[in-house]
């Protein structure tokens, strides 16, 4: 719950922060955007990986639990936590920024292309987690998302929970409930 909270009062914040400060250029936005994640991400993996395995993403969580990694009910209990966490962070970074607590986005994103990158973006953190050599999984998973904001059409959401919280913003970093 507090890593998924937290990320995405990164995700959100930092969007909000870059697009005020962007002056319209959305790709200074993005790469502000992209950063902040990278070294938020890096960072809750590394404080929080030793408490709770770093299970801020409903996706990683239930793969871990089909492949026997993580009890069904410990991972429904995670799942629950995530979602629970990604509304708290989207609105908690509009507290911040004194905004509408409660809000929906307006932001379409969707299409062939969106899901087709979606599925890349979750395929490639999946296999990025899997494969990576003890102790570097942190620093390849937050370099992996960095580098998926900007190979893939969607911005790589690639956490469920990620979508959740961003729907429940109509800001820089939203997503349409509907898309």
């Amino acid at each position: 719950l507090l890593g998924t909270t937290a990320l995405l009062c990164a995700v959100i914040g930092s969007g909000i922060m870059a697009e005020n400060l962007a002056g319209g250029n959305v790709a200074v936005a993005l790469l502000a955007n992209t950063l902040a994640t990278v070294f938020a991400l890096y960072v809750l993996i590394e404080t929080l990986g030793p408490i709770s395995g770093a299970h801020f993403n409903p996706a990683v969580t239930l793969v871990m639990a089909m492949r026997g990694a993580l009890p069904p009910t410990l991972a429904g209990a995670y799942v629950a936590a995530q979602l629970i966490g990604a509304a708290l962070g989207a609105w908690l970074a509009h507290a911040m920024f004194g905004l509408d607590i409660v809000q929906w986005s307006l932001k379409v994103r969707t299409g062939p292309a969106q899901w087709l990158a979606e599925a890349v973006a979750t395929a490639g953190l999946l296999f990025v987690i899997f494969r990576a050599p003890a102790g570097k999984a942190p620093a390849l998973v937050a370099c992996y998302i960095g580098a998926a904001y900007w190979f893939t059409a969607s911005t790589s959401f690639a956490n469920p929970a990620a979508v959740f919280g961003r729907m429940m913003s109509n800001t820089f970093a939203g997503i349409s409930p509907a898309d």
